[in-house]
């Protein structure tokens, strides 16, 4: 239940000082962002309190009406209902991922059941169900985007129990709030563990093959953990995938990568494999209840791939081509460390080092040669000016924003004409108080229900830090993930829908990675890498030898990244296919006979084991679901031929297509006719093979 204005007057029984700027209708702040320095860890329960307080009389008051159903009376009175609780939950959740605290983690382990459980008694109120269910759209002659919510809103009161007996009922709000303590449990303690690792190079010899770059990153990461050593290797993705890439100590590189690939299974308090065990067996009986044969059944009944079935055939396709393509990889690898003159046999954390000193030989390429060319200021005005070419758009930043951090930056989004768009928040820099990863997230979604309401959106990364006066250099990969995640942001702030239902993101699971994943392909159009790849000393445009040489590497070690990212999706599948919903389940027996019936090379780890595999446990977001990255990626290399067929990379009719029904339509459509609408057809295989370098 969203919305985005006014309904209710904050509960009574609570006080306006315990909630703080909670308490004001409407905030005065520069487009209304949250006044974050006003809010303290001690106002967000009682606000929460209040809110829920609040939504539980709404709903009352909905399933409660004497007279017949109408969309305006129930369907539109749900949408409009629950702002005070939007509110506190978008605030609090950003900061809860972004910027936590001890005082902000004991109040997310407090409410998240209680929120779960207020949501089990908004989806399980058979009064409410009812009203739902006598909504005649023919009677009242819907448009097509009412119906399209009235049909949402009748698919998930289904899938969560709507249907089902009272004790079926009473199991399943039980399941919702277990799950959800397990969820924020599995959360914190990947990131104590992620807190708790600091490799510190004390010596000359320590620091050996990092270049400048990397060691001023483990310099301020040093300095950040109080200074106590001068240099140090976190877990954050930032700074071990390049120590793991350029150190030559091969020690290190495998004392650190076995920190990173063992985060949540160490024992002791933070060991997460109990909390897996028993999150798969509570999904699994929730499908049951559901009648589903499988979590997996369940989830995949409502998205674009259908089935189990469809989404692990894509799965096979890409793996054996991608198996063939890795063990030629590896092949070329040993031979490089055996003409080192070693006697050892490729290891999982030589793999980067070894692919590296590869991707020199055979395309004369070097990291260390690119990242100047890549500064953070030039990668951003990039994302922005391709948004510029694409739809029109205009970016202003802002110097008196609220900030929940002094890192954060605030943009004005605007269209060509002036009218406004929304805002667009970025925080790019890894910090101990926020989690690993990259997302985008909302303070505020668009729509026009409740008035004319603009986006706040959010990216979060965690980039290496450059000491201070140092221009931040990205990698490559870095520059790819700020376009990916600024591509999610897009989807947010060009949405333009009426019901808050439907608005941005709130789309199939294998349909919301499109928008992001298309997106990053114009960071490799030599157009955009000429305009913006610029040294960041000289202001020198990328040398052509250069951007040609990085160009043609595209496709290098894609056997090892595809490997990576298709076995985690084939263990989190086969995980929620399987019976494997008893207490007990090993996880790590598991995961490990789930990758040797699959022929998982020695050489190569899953990008997420189970242990740490947050997309799917830390809430049900991508769990069973992890191959839409896939999916959505068959999406976006064949959506991208649209605009090479065209002949042009920002083709304006194409790219007025593209914002209509994909980045501004939200969830009106079914994925598969937004699809056909912007395409004509629905997309093949082939283009993403070709991208990855796997065809035949």
């Amino acid at each position: 239940m969203t919305s985005g204005t006014p309904g209710t007057t904050l509960d009574t029984a609570t006080r306006p000082t315990d909630i703080g700027p909670f308490a004001q209708r409407n905030w005065t702040t520069p487009h209304g962002l949250p006044p974050f320095e006003q809010i303290a860890p001690a106002h967000y329960l009682p606000a929460f309190e209040a809110a829920l307080a609040n939504h539980s009389a709404e709903i009352a008051a909905i399933a409660g009406e004497t007279g017949p159903a109408t969309f305006a009376n129930t369907v539109e009175a749900l949408e409009r209902a629950g702002h005070d609780l939007d509110r506190v939950a978008s605030v609090f959740f950003n900061l809860s991922g972004s910027h936590t605290n001890p005082e902000l983690k004991a109040v997310e382990r407090a409410i998240t059941p209680r929120l779960a459980r207020h949501g089990s008694a908004i989806y399980l109120n058979a009064e409410l169900w009812a009203r739902i269910s006598a909504v005649d759209p023919e009677a009242e002659g819907l448009g097509p985007e009412q119906r399209r919510v009235l049909d949402r809103y009748r698919t998930r009161f289904r899938r969560s129990g709507a249907d089902l007996a009272p004790e079926a009922k009473t199991r399943m709000a039980e399941i919702a709030a277990r799950m959800a303590e397990l969820g924020t449990s599995f959360s914190q303690n990947l990131l104590a563990d992620e807190g708790a690792f600091a490799l510190p190079l004390e010596s000359e010899e320590d620091l050996a093959g990092l270049p400048p770059f990397l060691r001023a990153a483990a310099a301020s990461a040093a300095e950040e953990r109080g200074g106590r050593h001068g240099h140090v290797i976190t877990l954050s993705r930032s700074l071990i995938e390049p120590f793991l890439v350029f150190s030559t100590r091969r020690d290190l590189r495998e004392k650190a990568y076995e920190a990173w690939t063992r985060r949540g299974e160490n024992g002791g308090t933070t060991d997460n494999r109990g909390l897996i065990a028993e999150i798969v067996s509570l999904r699994a009986e929730r499908a049951r209840l559901l009648g589903y044969d499988s979590f997996a059944h369940f989830k995949l009944s409502d998205t674009m791939a259908g089935s189990p079935d469809r989404a692990m055939d894509l799965l096979r396709n890409v793996w054996t081509p991608a198996h063939h393509q890795a063990a030629a990889e590896r092949e070329r690898l040993q031979a490089l460390v055996q003409a080192e003159g070693h006697n050892f046999d490729l290891a999982k954390h030589d793999w980067r080092h070894y692919a590296e000193k590869l991707r020199r030989a055979e395309h004369d390429l070097d990291e260390s040669e690119i990242k100047p060319y890549l500064p953070l200021d030039g990668v951003i005005a990039a994302a922005f000016d391709t948004a510029s070419r694409l739809f029109g758009l205009r970016f202003e930043e802002l110097a008196d924003a609220p900030r929940y951090h002094p890192d954060v930056r605030a943009w004005a989004v605007r269209n060509a004409d002036g009218s406004e768009v929304g805002l667009f928040l970025g925080d790019y820099f890894a910090r101990a108080s926020k989690r690993s990863g990259a997302w985008m997230s909302a303070f505020r979604s668009q729509e026009r229900l409740n008035g004319d309401i603009k986006p706040i959106i959010v990216n979060v990364m965690n980039f290496a830090r450059a000491p201070d006066g140092e221009a931040t250099l990205l990698s490559f990969d870095d520059a790819r993930t700020l376009f990916h995640e600024f591509g999610h942001a897009l989807h947010g702030l060009l949405s333009d829908v009426t019901y808050p239902l439907l608005a941005g993101t709130a789309v199939s699971g294998d349909f919301v990675e499109l928008p992001s994943q298309l997106y990053e392909h114009w960071l490799e159009q030599p157009e955009v890498l000429r305009a913006h790849a610029r040294h960041y000393r000289t202001g020198e445009p990328m040398p052509e030898d250069l951007l040609k040489r990085l160009l043609a590497a595209r496709t290098f070690n894609q056997g090892f990244a595809t490997i990576e990212y298709t076995s985690s999706a084939i263990v989190d599948m086969t995980l929620h296919l399987s019976s494997a919903g008893e207490d007990g389940l090993d996880v790590a027996a598991f995961e490990a006979d789930a990758l040797k019936r699959i022929a998982m090379p020695a050489e190569i780890s899953m990008r997420h084991r189970t242990p740490h595999f947050a997309h799917i446990f830390s809430g049900d977001g991508y769990a069973a679901g992890y191959y839409s990255y896939l999916w959505s990626e068959v999406l976006d290399a064949d959506a991208f031929d649209a605009f090479r067929e065209a002949g042009d990379i920002f083709h304006p009719e194409t790219a007025a297509r593209l914002r209509k029904y994909i980045y501004g339509a939200g969830n009106l459509r079914d994925p598969g006719e937004a699809y056909t609408a912007f395409r004509g057809r629905l997309p093949s295989i082939d283009p993403l093979l070709r991208q990855r370098g796997l065809a035949a």
